[in-house]
């Protein structure tokens, strides 16, 4: 029988809260049942994820506490840890997004987009709070979702409809999650991915082309986003906490979390490969044709693993 690569790829939690029951068994308790059945098959499993430090979650989460960013994140990096060997799951890496490898994979990819004309530049009107005397990222703004009536959604998404923004500007009557205070709209540059463009390069045939081992929620969803029409994307954030934009002069400002954090799965691969001392045993499972890859994530995570990831 011919042994399978399969890379069990399993949900990143935020680091900023405690695991809840629904997170164990909604994602974690079933990659590590699958992982461990296919390594009874005797098939090569390589089960990776790690802790979110990164984003607004972390960073509100440690003002909350009158911590620093670094000592939350730590802190809860730790509970899962301790969480996940009481459990008995058999990760063979659970890392984090602070480290030098998932820097420098992030940077890497955000760079090739731009030297192959998938990342431009663009100045749009973003929620600045005069109360805090800065821009505030898209989790720290909430308010009414223009396309379903929910009143509190994120800057960045609605939970309720899954619609993405483009800006927390698209709210109605947005405010600051921080003090409640009004926002108005100032302009600020980013970095924007050309969802469009690689929609017509590939991405659009890709996601229509068989897809029938993926769940007929996700298929749909997929699809139906691509039909919609893509955007461009905002993937960098006015903020002090993150990984910095490898682009002179852009330095103070930090990739769009959820653009490196699905970027975690290749770089947890890469520092699993290179903790073991076979720094290119990442590529059996990254760039093998024959090699499967299964994600366990919750449904509010299926943009971002559907089509931004693939992207």
């Amino acid at each position: 029988m011919t042994q399978e690569y399969i890379l069990v790829s399993v949900a990143w939690p935020y680091a900023n809260a405690d695991i809840h029951q629904g997170n164990v068994t909604g994602s974690y308790l079933p990659a590590d049942i699958y992982a461990r059945f296919h390594r009874l098959k005797g098939n090569h499993v390589l089960m990776v994820s790690g802790s979110d430090g990164h984003g607004t979650p972390v960073t509100v989460k440690a003002e909350e506490l009158g911590q620093t960013v670094e000592e939350t994140f730590t802190y809860y990096h730790h509970r899962f840890l301790e969480l996940f060997q009481k459990l008995g799951l058999t990760y063979d890496l659970f890392t984090h997004t602070d480290t030098e490898t998932h820097f420098q994979v992030s940077q890497d990819i955000f760079l090739s987009l731009l030297e192959n004309g998938y990342i431009y530049k663009k100045i749009t009107p973003q929620m600045y709070s005069p109360a805090s005397d800065k821009f505030l990222p898209d989790r720290y703004v909430e308010g009414t979702c223009p396309n379903c009536g929910y009143t509190r959604a994120r800057g960045d998404q609605c939970d309720n409809c899954n619609t993405l923004f483009e800006s927390a500007a698209e709210l109605i009557n947005p405010y600051s999650k921080l003090d409640n205070s009004a926002l108005e709209l100032r302009d600020t540059e980013h970095f924007f991915i050309d969802l469009p463009k690689i929609a017509a390069d590939g991405l659009s045939a890709w996601i229509h082309d068989d897809k029938e081992h993926w769940r007929p929620q996700v298929i749909n969803f997929a699809r139906n986003f691509i039909d919609r029409g893509l955007i461009g994307r905002a993937i960098t954030r006015d903020m002090a906490w993150g990984i910095p934009v490898p682009v002179e002069g852009y330095e103070h400002k930090v990739l769009y979390v959820w653009f490196e954090a699905v970027i975690g799965y290749l770089s947890a691969s890469i520092e699993w490969a290179k903790n073991t001392g076979q720094p290119e045993a990442w590529r059996h499972w990254w760039q093998n044709e024959n090699a499967r890859a299964l994600y366990f994530i919750g449904k509010d995570n299926i943009p971002f693993h559907a089509i931004i990831w693939p992207a």
